[in-house]
């Protein structure tokens, strides 16, 4: 087991150094007087270089670095008055419901004061950073103008992490929240950076891949300057060491591939559907412990994820209502699982069935919006735009993929957050549709597209006709003469 700092831990007590403190209170101050285009940087400095250790304790109210700078981030929009009015669409509401919904199960299920506290917080943090996002972020052009920042601030932490891994030691330690030495399993350095756990660090730099390499293609000619950001995603992930994050970085390169067949994503996924039925009838166990097999880094845990989807659906009735104080009794003490290494699973665990269903229902959701304005998109925008949502789109499966082996317990929970504001400000309009109306805008789309070709041939032809009759007065003249 990876060893957890002590500090991490919430424990009632206020722990802070100064070096965490100034550069919070540095970037908070910096969220408030920035020109609003520049008004991400700040935030994506402290998710990128502050761990989440650090925390201030005031009234019993547990405030980490992130929850201090989302005060600053609030504080602007109110001082600015740039609170616009969005129409909230369904992967809004759905995100609110959700929180909503896991706060009440988990209320009940523990019917303390402190758990009370918890969700709050958890909400504080979801909700906060999501309508920070909604609000600041208005267009297509925020989301690139945030992306090129992030290709940037990202150099110095691959920087980080490579130094720790030729040293041992984690320079982020600086701050406190995380161990000064490098964990080491089966000989191998797993580097963690500024991160909670090296599998997380791993998983940051494999899901922002996608978005980067979206970023690559949108720009054109003017994108070389991204290929060391893509470049420093990778050695983000290769330093962890971690199974979880290359396969989830070897996943989002398929989906970046599958570009081609954007429009034929319906016969891909029943062909998934197909595959997992077929795996199921010629495997002996279950199809999950598919998991258990994948071990791209000696001594990874995949039997572990396995075992915990296995127990969970066996002890369905000890979570299905409003969660269960404990997934440890659902096996041996040995098997550690107390340790819920899957988001699905810790979203049931935590607030039953319905908190588990609406979660997932975010995910369908935001796909759902991301496939909608792909194909609305299709002939009505640059071939980069729809590239760009479709790099939203690989970013949004690789969070789907590794959400299987990981749940986001440090400041990998604003990068998702992120994704899903990126996701709603560009595709949420087409969710403001009825099927009825989506249906009536493909046809257009598609008549249109049918006219297209029909008017560029007769142009060709006239274009001919005019060269050939051109040709021919030539010809007429020069016998004349």
């Amino acid at each position: 087991m990876h060893p957890v700092d002590p500090s991490i831990i919430t424990d009632g007590s206020t722990f802070i150094n100064m070096y965490g403190l100034i550069f919070t209170l540095l970037m908070g101050v910096l969220v408030v007087i920035l020109p609003r285009r520049f008004a991400m940087l700040p935030v994506l400095a402290l998710i990128f270089y502050m761990t989440m250790g650090m925390r201030v304790m005031v009234g019993g109210l547990n405030f980490t670095m992130i929850r201090i700078l989302l005060l600053f981030a609030w504080t602007r929009l109110l001082v600015r008055g740039v609170f616009r009015r969005i129409n909230l669409n369904v992967l809004d509401k759905m995100i609110i419901v959700c929180q909503v919904s896991g706060m009440i199960a988990y209320f009940l299920l523990w019917q303390t004061s402190d758990a009370l506290k918890w969700k709050l917080g958890e909400s504080y943090n979801a909700l906060g950073m999501y309508f920070f996002f909604r609000f600041l972020l208005r267009d297509k052009d925020d989301i690139v103008q945030t992306l090129k920042m992030a290709v940037v601030l990202i150099l110095p932490l691959a920087g980080a992490m490579l130094l720790e891994q030729s040293t041992g030691r984690n320079p982020f330690a600086l701050f406190g929240g995380v161990p000064d030495s490098t964990f080491i399993r089966d000989g191998r350095l797993r580097c963690e950076g500024p991160f909670a756990h090296p599998i997380l660090a791993g998983t940051f730099g494999a899901t922002l891949m996608p978005l980067f390499v979206g970023l690559w293609q949108y720009l054109g000619s003017k994108r070389l300057y991204v290929i060391p950001g893509i470049l420093a995603t990778v050695v983000i992930t290769l330093t962890s060491a971690s199974s979880g994050p290359l396969l989830t970085f070897l996943l989002a390169i398929v989906a970046l591939a599958m570009w081609s067949l954007r429009l034929r994503m319906r016969r891909v996924r029943w062909g998934i559907v197909g595959g997992i039925i077929l795996l199921q009838l010629v495997m002996k166990p279950p199809v999950w412990y598919v998991l258990a097999k994948v071990d791209i880094v000696n001594g990874s845990t995949g039997y572990h994820r396995a075992l915990l989807i296995d127990r969970a659906i066996a002890n369905f009735s000890d979570w299905w209502l409003v969660g269960t104080k404990s997934t440890a009794a659902w096996s041996n003490a040995d098997d550690h699982l107390f340790d819920v290494t899957n988001s699905y699973i810790l979203a049931g665990a935590n607030g039953g069935l319905i908190t588990m269903i609406l979660f997932t229902a975010i995910i369908v959701l935001a796909f759902k919006a991301l496939g909608r304005t792909v194909r609305l998109s299709e002939g009505r925008q640059s071939k980069q735009e729809v590239q760009l949502l479709w790099a939203l789109g690989a970013a949004l499966f690789a969070h789907a993929v590794t959400f299987m082996s990981v749940s986001y317990f440090d400041q990998n929970f604003v990068n998702w957050f992120m994704l899903l504001a990126f996701i709603s400000t560009t595709c949420g309009p087409s969710l403001l549709l009825r099927r009825p109306e989506f249906l009536a805008q493909m046809v257009e789309r598609t008549s249109t597209a049918t006219r297209a070709p029909t008017l560029e041939g007769a142009t060709r032809t006239s274009i001919r006709d005019t060269r050939l009759g051109t040709r021919q007065r030539r010809t007429t003249q020069r016998t004349e003469a």
